[in-house]
């Protein structure tokens, strides 16, 4: 495989990128998802939407909207766009909804609230 070198240095170590471009493109799948779960935790009421349904096991709009002290509709949008990408899951008991994360998600979430939960007893 020819490489195209952009590097200024005298000698690129071309080992060392065809390496580093195999290994990419072989954790495609998993930066597309990474990505996705971080875009949709970047925004401030949707980590803590999600931190609370982790906390909790599950949790419905109405009761996240009084904690968040927002409309459950405002709360409805949000859990719109996390369910849309695949983090949580739903189930009905009568009139009402309840949200938790999807099995797969939850060890990445843990790892993040720790983050969180950490930076709190430092500062």
């Amino acid at each position: 495989m020819k490489l195209e070198i952009t590097c200024t240095r005298a000698e690129a170590n071309h080992k060392q990128l065809l390496n580093c471009m195999s290994t990419l493109a072989s954790m495609d799948i998993n930066f597309k998802k990474m990505s996705k779960l971080l875009s949709i935790a970047g925004n401030e009421v949707r980590l803590k939407i999600l931190y609370l349904i982790e906390e909790e096991g599950e949790m419905c709009p109405c009761d996240l909207a009084d904690i968040l002290k927002m409309s459950v509709p405002a709360i409805s949008q949000h859990i719109r766009k996390i369910k849309d990408a695949g983090i949580i899951t739903s189930r009905r008991d009568g009139q009402t909804l309840y949200y938790s994360l999807n099995s797969d998600e939850t060890m990445l979430f843990e790892s993040i609230f720790k983050s969180i939960e950490l930076i709190k007893k430092i500062a």
